[in-house]
């Protein structure tokens, strides 16, 4: 059965409950869905057509999935920077999109992702999944709270119009935007959760931490408002997951938490389900199951996605996707480290490793599952650093290295880590080689710290829109010239840990 085509999107999602919709999709062959957006794009986008041009492909030629499993790739540099953004859209015509969001890369240039309606509604889905099947909102007045970041930046604005959506759907499902603000968030809290029968944040988890944190500190009651968590951006443990749920009174993380996979360019790719998260729960108590499926020994965001809206494919295990959007993804290579695991895989796997039932791990078998595929992700593979949501690249790090002054001290190498402390708390972590002969103080690390967060704001937009002031300076660690622990010589150095 190939994907089906609507004259009305929009009335469809409005219409059509999210069972009807999913058991719709479900039916459907996402290698026919690929391949006819395939066809498409090679019809009516301009670039993708000089792109295949380039390389040699007849669009005609490619009439099968194994065809398609040979086009080459499509990235940023070799696609999304080599053609003019309207040449990317359908048609060759930015202005069919109505919307767009805006990504930084290394260099702080922002990337624009136009989009238009239908492709938010596609993205919606994963929203309604979240809010029915894990928080029950039809079921409860739900006042529904923005954290990340407004304006431009993707996580803000596309998260307001995805529950708008729902709203509209007959939700009852009221939306706040006081972004990434603490004062206007507990403003929100104070005024209106008390009206509601349940409220949930919306934001990068660490941010969300803070403002549990500091929203207690301030004598928010915030078991009192029945929240829910939706996280985005970051890859956490079972231990800070259960820890958050805690600070919020709750003992259903399952139930009252979801992560979503999401990107600038291609939208929500996939969602944690009470499914996934109660597996992910199995494994972080197996971790020998866990490096038997993964491959790992640290534990990836786990995922279920559909494969109509987002159809991946693993490349030297990185994923590639191919989906629609205002530009259209062809193979799309998002540089994320992973994998896919199917349904009935992961049932059997966890079936041999006698976890069948996993209400021992928060799961109700009688609120049902959906037998959407698994996506696991380990992060970026391109040595970036997510931190609050931004993606820090050593590029911006080494700029601040190279000031005048503080290039006397080190020798250029460092290393970047985001890690989580005893709390629950994530610091950015510099850790830097001094020069031979150079000794370390107090007064070195202090200004090399100041000197990166300098750069950082002036060349991360990202980092400048989503990152509090209060964390926005790095611990920096001087260590000396050769350090066996971190920069050994004689070895490959690598700029981030993880």
């Amino acid at each position: 059965m190939t994907v089906p085509l609507f004259a009305d999107q929009q009335m469809r999602f409005l219409d059509r409950s999210l069972e009807d919709l999913m058991a719709e999709r479900l039916a459907c062959d996402p290698g026919a869905a690929a391949l006819s957006l395939f066809l498409r794009a090679a019809a009516e986008v301009p670039a993708y057509q000089s792109f295949l041009a380039t390389h040699g492909i007849r669009p005609d030629a490619v009439r099968t999935l194994a065809d398609f499993a040979r086009l080459p790739l499509t990235d940023k540099p070799s696609y999304m920077q080599a053609y003019p953004l309207p040449e990317r859209c359908w048609g060759g015509r930015l202005a069919a999109c109505d919307r767009v969001a805006v990504s930084s890369g290394s260099t702080g240039k922002p990337t624009f992702w136009p989009r238009a309606l239908h492709h938010e509604l596609d993205v919606a889905l994963r929203f309604e999944q979240v809010f029915r099947d894990a928080f029950q909102t039809h079921a409860r007045s739900t006042l529904a709270v923005v954290c990340f970041a407004l304006g431009n930046w993707v996580g803000g604005i596309y998260t307001t119009s995805c529950l708008w959506h729902l709203a509209r759907k007959g939700y009852p499902v009221t939306v706040a935007t006081p972004g990434n603000r603490p004062d206007e968030i507990f403003r929100v809290i104070g005024e209106l959760a008390p009206h509601f029968e349940q409220t949930v944040l919306l934001g990068y988890p660490p941010f969300v931490k803070d403002v549990i944190d500091s929203g207690a500190a301030a004598g928010i009651s915030w078991e009192r408002h029945a929240v829910k968590l939706v996280f985005a951006g970051e890859v956490f443990s079972e231990e800070w997951r259960s820890l958050v749920c805690a600070r919020i009174g709750s003992d259903s993380p399952c139930y009252d938490t979801a992560s979503l996979y999401g990107t600038a360019d291609g939208g929500v790719l996939g969602n944690e389900t009470p499914l996934s998260i109660a597996i992910r729960r199995f494994f972080a108590a197996h971790p020998e199951a866990a490096r038997e499926l993964f491959g790992e020994s640290r534990l990836p965001t786990l995922v279920q996605y559909d494969p109509l809206s987002r159809y991946f494919e693993l490349h030297d295990g990185t994923l590639v996707v191919t989906g629609d959007n205002g530009v259209p993804l062809i193979r799309y290579h998002i540089a994320d480290r992973g994998g896919l695991v199917g349904y009935a895989e992961m049932r059997d796997f966890l079936r041999d490793w006698d976890a069948r039932d996993l209400s021992e791990y928060g799961f109700d078998p009688a609120w049902g599952e959906r037998p959407l595929p698994f996506l696991f992700l380990f992060g970026r593979a391109d040595f970036t650093v997510s931190y609050y949501g931004a993606n820090i690249y050593p590029e911006n790090v080494t700029v601040g290295l190279e000031r005048p002054g503080i290039v006397d001290w080190v020798s250029g190498k460092f290393v970047l880590e985001a890690p989580e402390d005893a709390a629950g708390d994530r610091e950015l972590l510099l850790t830097v080689e001094l020069l031979p002969g150079v000794e370390a103080d107090e007064a070195k690390a202090a200004r090399i710290a100041e000197s990166v967060r300098t750069e950082l704001l002036r060349l991360n937009s990202e980092f400048a829109h989503y990152t509090p002031e209060a964390r926005q300076t790095p611990h920096v660690v001087l260590r000396p010239f050769a350090d066996p622990e971190y920069f050994p010589a004689g070895v490959k150095h690598r700029y981030t840990r993880r």
